[in-house]
């Protein structure tokens, strides 16, 4: 019977939230925060950033009463990186989730966003779709008033390890993983394995049977099985409900792959076009230029998809006036790649599709628009959250206030850094790892540990080669040795065990 389901498949449907802990918060004394994140959207595929496809429009109207961030950075290029990096405030090399399913060291556990608003009485609440989130989520669960379970939203869930240990959620799904399916996917029983896996294709079939609407399966996140339009009713009801202030962080895994949109998406894109392809990268994966036309094309769909059910929540916020008293984040934990033979963002680069994301925030009562230019990082949301709450810049965080929402204004000169490093031991050197440094509108990678491209430096003007087509470290020798130098005592600085670089070419 292990092998068997706990939760099964029923008609579409919107799951029933428990209900909070009764304790007393005060209503109306500070204004509330709402976080979203939507998983893997890339800054460089929004038409709000000029983007050759109409993708969303609905995000376009909200621009019109928001503040806009047009060079916003996430701190990695996948969800664990990413996220971290955005709900401590500081850098991977600092927290050090940079494995996959990796959680933060000891130290930051309650150095959050979380943590730091409890100190004012805000509600917490927390909920993703994506198990690497959710992972993290659980590390912090002690800071949380509410951590929604995943399985709440979701149609099909067969995880069964974290039900058998919750308070372990990150080695038991781990684990789960590893002795199910030998470590290369997530998910699947520990017991029955393959009576398992025929059960769950024909759930699989018949679930794609039942909602015809979407052709291309419906939305799924390793094995759960979710609508997004499900996430969006939840939250409705949690903005209606929830005691203020409250402070929501809500991670939905799409546009993240697969890509899935209703049938009133698939082919709004078949228009022919396709971006000029860029020439292979050394550590290309080699995807080939048609495939990834066809999943930049699927990822539009998708993101179309996702602005629909964005605009739908919103057009329910402004008619609720739930706006009038609250601060809403909308932004994301990495981007995607199409290019240079790679897609995804499972890669070592760090090129600006893959970690440039939005970043739009509407002030309480905000009805006209405003426009940062200035480069800023997902760091800097808890320095802002804690100017919001009254509070001091706590001393871990390497972020910034962000400019005009809290009375600070734009800096062209800061250094904004993303870090890859999934294949470096958390607390060891990081032996092998990506950085990127971008500053006055110069942006310097280093690559360090890969065979064949060991500490190699590149450089890009991303003023004037927006789509970083022509490295120029050899043309501007100057800037490049002055990056470099910064990029070298910015590492010291920062220590934590990190593989310094060498001579570098």
């Amino acid at each position: 019977m292990a092998a068997l389901p706990l939760v099964g498949v029923g008609p579409l449907r919107t799951s029933v939230p428990q209900s909070f802990d009764s304790r007393s918060f005060r209503r109306g004394a500070a204004p509330n925060i709402l976080i979203l994140v939507f998983d893997a959207l890339s800054a460089r595929n929004i038409s709000l950033y000029g983007y050759r496809r109409n993708t969303m429009p609905n995000l376009a109207r909200f621009a019109e009463r928001a503040t806009v961030f047009h060079s916003h950075h996430a701190g990695g290029n996948f969800t664990t990186s990413g996220t971290a990096s955005l709900l401590t405030g500081a850098y991977p090399w600092s927290h050090r989730a940079v494995n996959m399913q990796g959680t933060v060291v000891d130290r930051f556990r309650q150095k959050t966003i979380f943590n730091l608003l409890g100190q004012k009485r805000y509600f917490r609440l927390g909920f993703s779709h994506n198990i690497l989130a959710v992972s993290l989520l659980n590390q912090f669960r002690g800071d949380l008033d509410h951590l929604e379970e995943t399985r709440k939203l979701c149609l099909v869930d067969d995880y069964i390890s974290e039900r058998l240990f919750e308070k372990d959620y990150t080695p038991a799904i781990h684990a789960e993983n590893l002795f199910s399916r030998g470590g290369d996917s997530y998910s699947n029983s520990l017991f029955l394995y393959w009576i398992f896996r025929l059960w769950y294709r024909h759930e699989r079939n018949g679930l794609r049977k039942q909602f015809e609407l979407f052709p291309h399966g419906i939305p799924s996140s390793h094995n759960l099985v979710f609508l997004l339009e499900d996430a969006i009713d939840w939250t409705k009801r949690q903005l209606q409900e929830m005691p203020q202030p409250f402070m929501a962080y809500l991670h939905f895994l799409p546009p993240h792959d697969p890509y899935a949109p209703r049938r009133d998406f698939i082919g709004r894109f078949d228009d022919g076009w396709n971006p000029k392809p860029k020439p292979l990268h050394p550590l290309t994966d080699h995807v080939p230029i048609d495939r990834l036309n066809r999943y930049r094309r699927e990822y539009d769909e998708y993101i179309a998809y996702v602005d629909a059910e964005f605009g739908r929540l919103y057009d329910f916020m402004r008619e609720k006036r739930v706006l009038d008293n609250t601060y809403l984040f909308v932004t994301s934990d990495h981007g995607e790649l199409f290019e240079r033979g790679v897609w995804e963002h499972i890669t070592p680069l760090l090129f600006e599709p893959v970690i440039r994301v939005p970043l739009l925030i509407s002030k309480p009562g905000q009805q006209t628009r405003e426009d940062v230019r200035a480069p800023t990082s997902c760091v800097d949301i808890l320095p802002t959250l804690a100017q919001i709450a009254g509070l001091k810049r706590p001393d871990w965080c390497e972020g910034e206030p962000l400019p005009t929402i809290v009375n600070t204004r734009p800096r062209s000169d800061r250094s904004i850094y993303s870090v890859e490093a999934k294949q470096s031991a958390k607390l060891g050197p990081l032996k092998k790892r990506t950085v990127s440094l971008i500053r006055e509108g110069h942006k310097l990678i280093h690559y360090l540990g890969y065979e064949g491209y060991d500490d190699v430096y590149e450089l890009y003007d991303l003023t004037q080669d927006p789509e970083e087509l022509r490295d120029i470290s050899r043309a501007k020798k100057g800037v490049a040795a002055e990056l470099r130098a910064l990029l070298r005592e910015h590492l010291v600085t920062v220590g934590g065990g990190l593989e310094m670089p060498r001579t570098g070419r």
